[in-house]
């Protein structure tokens, strides 16, 4: 019997933000479980016509929520981009708020902030880094440099952003969010950047640590 989600993913940081993001809540709430397919990205059947019905962009996740069928997708509500998955996960299905924030809130306003800030910087700069010194066919040593130097500069705001908290946003040392499941798979990959260490960033070190740390995340990285 088909599951209300079913996940189409790849073993990359962004597929892991989704899978991460449904095992926590799975573990929170009992009740959400979904399918996956593992998309092999060397075949670039992410650019099929099938796929790209789905997400034009002919990328990997796409979450598409068989519950809500539409007249256009009458398979399922299909949604692409990362942090718009995230999103739509934890208002439909966190109701209690343990992973998001007050509509409207403060607290809300600074989660947009830190995930905007992964979405435009983070991401694109490391995966820019892990391009230029694993994939690119010729050695670049301005743009290993140029962006393995920017991941460091984006590590440093996260450490700042961290300084005596245990979480990027809520009262206090604050709570698991979107805002840390969004930019967390990037920072786990911090030697395929090119940064050898984290103890330059002792507060993201110890965050690392405490979100790896967690049985949900660990089944979420075991995905697909």
């Amino acid at each position: 019997m088909s599951k209300p989600l079913v996940l189409y993913t790849a073993p990359t940081p962004n597929g892991h933000k989704v899978s991460i993001m449904l095992e926590e809540l799975k573990a929170a709430y009992g009740n959400l479980d979904y399918d996956v397919e593992n998309i092999n990205l060397s075949t670039n059947v992410q650019k099929e016509p099938w796929f790209i019905a789905m997400n034009p962009n002919g990328r990997i996740p796409v979450l598409v929520d068989r519950s809500h069928p539409t007249a256009a997708q009458p398979n399922g509500f299909p949604i692409f981009e990362t942090a718009a998955i995230l999103l739509y996960l934890v208002q439909k299905y966190d109701k209690e708020g343990k992973f998001k924030f007050e509509s409207g809130s403060d607290e809300e306003s600074q989660m947009m902030q830190w995930i905007f800030f992964a979405h435009g910087g983070v991401g694109p700069m490391q995966g820019q880094s892990h391009h230029f010194r694993h994939y690119a066919p010729e050695d670049v040593p301005y743009g290993k440099k140029r962006y393995g130097d920017e991941v460091a500069r984006l590590y440093g705001v996260l450490d700042i952003g961290l300084q005596g908290r245990d979480y990027l946003v809520g009262p206090g040392a604050g709570k698991l969010s979107v805002a840390d499941l969004n930019v967390m798979p990037w920072v786990r990959l911090y030697k395929h950047a090119g940064v050898e260490t984290l103890d330059a960033f002792p507060n993201l070190k110890a965050w690392l640590d405490r979100l790896l740390d967690r049985e949900p995340v660990k089944s979420g990285l075991a995905v697909p």
